[in-house]
């Protein structure tokens, strides 16, 4: 039984040690990625949410809007939609002030401490402030 010898070239071998180096940088680029985003989320969404809450406080301050009465009106939305639910956090999160008063619309996110979320859509009615739903 005789051995032939497998001939590669020196280019050859090169050029797949190379990719081979390539591969692995790219797999380790990935899971590194994938652990910063992990280690981000929570961290960024809060950023977000904050951010957001900030922006729709702004925005409803200018135009007069009543944050006590928007959020008395969020609670009770919950209340009667989610009876009994113990939320921690209630953010304002998008203010819709469209042309004259009737079409304005107010967002809150309710949060519980297991990161459950409730949405409350509020619109206006006059100088009130309704559920039209909660999410």
């Amino acid at each position: 039984m005789s051995f032939v010898p497998l001939a590669i070239s020196t280019l050859a071998i090169v050029l797949i040690a190379v990719g081979a180096l390539i591969g692995l940088l790219i797999v380790l680029g990935l899971l590194g990625a994938r652990a910063r985003d992990r280690r981000r989320a929570g961290s960024w969404e809060e950023a977000v949410r904050s951010a957001d809450a900030a922006l729709a406080q702004a925005a409803a301050s200018d135009r007069g809007w009543q944050r006590e009465l928007m959020e008395t009106a969020a609670r009770a939305a919950i209340d009667d939609a989610r009876p009994g639910w113990p939320y921690d956090t209630l953010h304002l999160v998008l203010v819709d002030d469209r042309p004259g008063i009737e079409e304005d619309r107010a967002h809150f996110v309710a949060i519980d401490e297991n990161g459950q979320e409730a949405r409350v859509v509020l619109c206006r009615e006059g100088d009130r402030w309704s559920a039209e739903r909660v999410d």
